[in-house]
């Protein structure tokens, strides 16, 4: 194993560090990362950290080769071996070390892996916490030692949190879908504890992802779900993602429901019995959901996308409950603050036992409408800079507009976003019109503007 002397830039992002196995991130990638961690957290007075990593098949040799590296540099591991991020996340709590890292790609492609850091307070490092390691590691000044790893096991504390206080008033009939992913580990031992009939597809873990790519965000790889949820007259289906901290809804219709209208679901159902009514979401939600939220007396906040701002942001203002429209959603409403998939579905699940038929709930919400997230490719140099020339478009024309992530152009009956992605060389768009005939007329002038500078 050997220090990397060049390290690729382009992969330390805005919340994670994230690329392609081999061609960007190897195992020299890996030790070199963890020489770094471990000399940035020991500098801090730290000498433990927890380590997990999701079932990507590149997976087990990184984890080896960034321990090797995070115990050299004299810090002591915590390892849980092949866990969701939730269960990372729950891991350092239950432990009590603020600091770690999960090797996880999350949804990324299956060539695809990478690392979440938290350096301290259980934040997820974000922003310059990221740079610092790159800066750290390419300096190379690292301290030195002889840490020591130690296997721990925290399944069956995790399954008995998960499920202290979740109680359906109705037997209901779902229908499961992990993708292949890390969720296989754990969610017989969640779903099947439930008063619930569970249909589970895609349950046996192979990290090359073989049936659909472990995405729920995107509705082609909901396709299975939606038939088997229809097939077997389920009252809802629920997909996850790679690692586990995000979640997709079939109601059961068949239909797609969004997550800016599940957290609108959410809302109605907490918001008369909490006291702080903030309520935090990313650029890339529905005006739905910020139409719910002031119609129940709350108070919207649009904020970035990213899991690691958005957790970090709703522990700050101290928020009951928070997410974003890619699926991850942060309950500190009997929950521990953190993003988890599974988690997510068991409280939509108890409101579904409660409240009646999915597609019921959000029947009467305003009507939207809008597009799924457009992703379009862009080289890692040149995406901030088209964004930049969206904004100045923006400025030329007195366009009112919200730029804390990219530009979300706003308008009397609709509005456009042009984002560049933290976590993959991409532009991320999104429109929505109180017409279909608006709609389409944003996403041609915002489509073409960006045509136009994406060479």
């Amino acid at each position: 194993m050997e220090v990397k002397k060049d390290l690729n830039k382009t992969i330390f992002r805005e919340y994670d560090i994230r690329g392609e196995y081999k061609t960007q991130i190897d195992e020299d990638t890996a030790y070199t990362i963890g020489l770094a961690y471990g000399s940035k957290i020991k500098s801090l007075g730290k000498d433990t950290c927890v380590i997990g990593h999701d079932n990507r098949l590149s997976g087990e040799s990184l984890t080896e080769a960034l321990m090797k590296g995070v115990t050299e540099a004299g810090v002591n591991i915590k390892y849980l071996g092949l866990v969701t991020t939730p269960m990372y996340y729950f891991g350092c709590l239950h432990l009590g070390i603020d600091t770690g890292i999960m090797v996880t790609a999350s949804h990324n492609p299956v060539q695809d892996n990478g690392f979440k850091i938290a350096i301290e307070n259980y934040d997820n490092a974000c922003g310059e916490s990221v740079q610092e390691l790159y800066n750290i590691a390419v300096e190379g000044n690292f301290s030195s030692g002889d840490g020591k790893i130690e296997n721990v096991d925290i399944k069956n504390e995790y399954v008995e949190r998960m499920l202290r206080d979740i109680k359906l008033d109705k037997r209901l009939k779902i229908v499961v879908d992990p993708a292949n992913a890390t969720t296989c580990v754990v969610v017989h031992d969640i779903f099947d504890k439930l008063n619930a009939e569970v249909i589970y597809i895609n349950d046996v873990s192979d990290g090359s992802f073989p049936n659909h790519h472990p995405d729920p965000s995107v509705q082609s790889n909901m396709l299975e779900l939606q038939e088997k949820v229809l097939e077997v007259k389920a009252d809802l289906g629920i997909g996850f993602d790679g690692d586990g901290d995000r979640l997709g809804i079939i109601d059961e219709l068949g239909n797609f429901v969004n997550i800016d209208t599940f957290m609108a679901i959410v809302w109605n159902d907490i918001m008369p019995n909490i006291e702080n009514k903030n309520a935090l979401f990313d650029v890339k939600c529905s005006k739905q959901l910020e139409d719910e939220i002031v119609r129940l007396g709350g108070n919207p906040i649009i904020y970035r996308t990213g899991n690691s701002y958005q957790k970090n942001k709703i522990k700050e203002l101290d928020l009951a409950f928070g997410g974003e429209l890619s699926g991850h959603v942060f309950f500190r409403d009997r929950w521990d603050g953190f993003d988890s998939g599974i988690y997510a579905s068991l409280r939509l699940m108890e409101i579904v036992s409660r409240k009646g038929n999915l597609s019921s709930l959000y029947a009467n919400f305003p009507k939207y409408y809008s597009t799924p997230e457009i992703k379009v490719a862009a080289k890692e140099e040149t995406k901030f800079k088209i964004v930049d020339e969206v904004k100045k478009y923006c400025q030329e024309n007195n366009m009112n507009m919200i730029t804390i992530d990219g530009v979300r152009a706003q308008y009397e009956d609709g509005w456009a976003l042009v984002r560049a992605s933290n976590t993959g060389p991409n532009l991320t768009m999104r429109f929505e019109a109180k017409n279909e005939e608006r709609l389409e007329e944003l996403k041609r002038e915002y489509t073409s503007l960006v045509d136009k500078f994406n060479c």
